[in-house]
């Protein structure tokens, strides 16, 4: 699975190189579903001192997500992109498997402390949004400056025609919430689809439901897409619904709005409300389908506004540049 998380990564290594940077970046295979070796799993990134490779000095540590930033370096960043979720504001909710039992509290409580103490050694500590800053305070009391930056796709997205479907990308897992997409057709015109790209845990699931709600002749699940028949996609959809709970940066927003697509989210979708205002370039619905299929079916019944907040979306989008984060990253 490639996700948000590993594609940032990739561009942060790529802008660097085209920067003049040498940049390399260090992988350790991490199980988060491996709960009872969440800890184990922090070690051995706490094993790392990357101030050296080879015999040549590294100059530079940026540490993106739980555990990287446990890695040891004299000179250590954090663009945090997200903790360990499940174990802070998702614990206790359907999105997490830690409960309030005796080993899920240590295990729990033990992450919130090294966090803290791994996050105090960096020279600097940024995040990928706002939501995600507001987290690292709350839990950690750890300060931090989001930095924010375009998509991979952003210098190839276009705008296309308004076409009689709606779009939905991303994981098929329950903290995105495909099945809110997916209800949301049955309180949307009949003539409108819904195309939802991409694969996870959840995909046999959420088919079913398309299938038992009889929508299944409405609902389009084409798997995981190249970035060409992503861009084509995002060109000619009428809109795009992006609802996961609590999300900390995601791309998809910032892909629509790169294509002139507003975006229907939901009032807790986190990140998203960064980006998406209501009635100026989207919707920001209750997160209930009947709701997020009322937003579809204003944007059906006239192209022209899905329009004109298309192209407000685009406005506030192209203002997202790596400009800027790079430099406050190595200074």
């Amino acid at each position: 699975m490639v996700g948000g998380a590993e594609l940032h990564v990739r561009s942060l290594v790529d802008e660097l190189r085209q920067r003049g940077y040498e940049a390399e970046r260090v992988t350790v295979p991490f199980r988060p579903q491996a709960k009872p070796e969440l800890l184990a799993q922090a070690a051995a990134w706490r094993l790392l001192d990357l101030s050296s490779s080879n015999g040549q000095p590294i100059d530079l540590l940026i540490a993106t997500r739980f555990p990287s930033y446990f890695a040891r370096h004299p000179r250590k960043v954090a663009w945090v992109i997200h903790q360990h979720r499940a174990a802070y504001e998702l614990c206790g909710t359907e999105y997490s498997d830690f409960r309030h039992s005796d080993i899920d509290v240590g295990i729990r409580k033990r992450i919130i402390e090294l966090d803290r103490e791994m996050l105090g050694e960096c020279r600097h500590v940024f995040t990928n949004a706002r939501n995600t800053a507001q987290r690292l305070e709350t839990f950690n009391g750890v300060k931090a400056e989001p930095l924010y930056h375009p998509p991979p796709l952003a210098g190839q997205l276009r705008s296309g025609a308004y076409g009689a479907y709606m779009l939905m990308v991303g994981r098929l897992e329950a903290v995105k919430r495909p099945d809110l997409a997916i209800r949301s057709m049955a309180h949307a015109p009949a003539h409108i689809r819904l195309i939802v790209v991409g694969d996870g845990s959840k995909r046999r699931q959420t088919e079913q439901l398309a299938h038992d709600l009889g929508l299944g002749a409405r609902v389009d699940f084409v798997g995981a897409v190249d970035g060409a028949a992503l861009i084509d996609l995002y060109a000619n959809a009428l809109g795009v619904i992006y609802a996961p709970f609590d999300e900390d940066y995601g791309y998809v927003t910032l892909e629509a709005f790169l294509s002139h697509k507003p975006v229907v989210t939901c009032s807790d979708s986190g990140g998203t409300l960064e980006f998406v205002a209501d009635g100026q370039n989207g919707f920001v619905c209750a997160p209930d389908a009947a709701a997020i299929g009322q937003a579809v079916t204003r944007l059906a019944a006239n192209s022209s506004l899905a329009q004109t907040l298309g192209d407000a979306g685009f406005s506030r989008a192209a203002a997202v540049t790596w400009d800027g984060v790079v430099e406050r990253l190595i200074g």
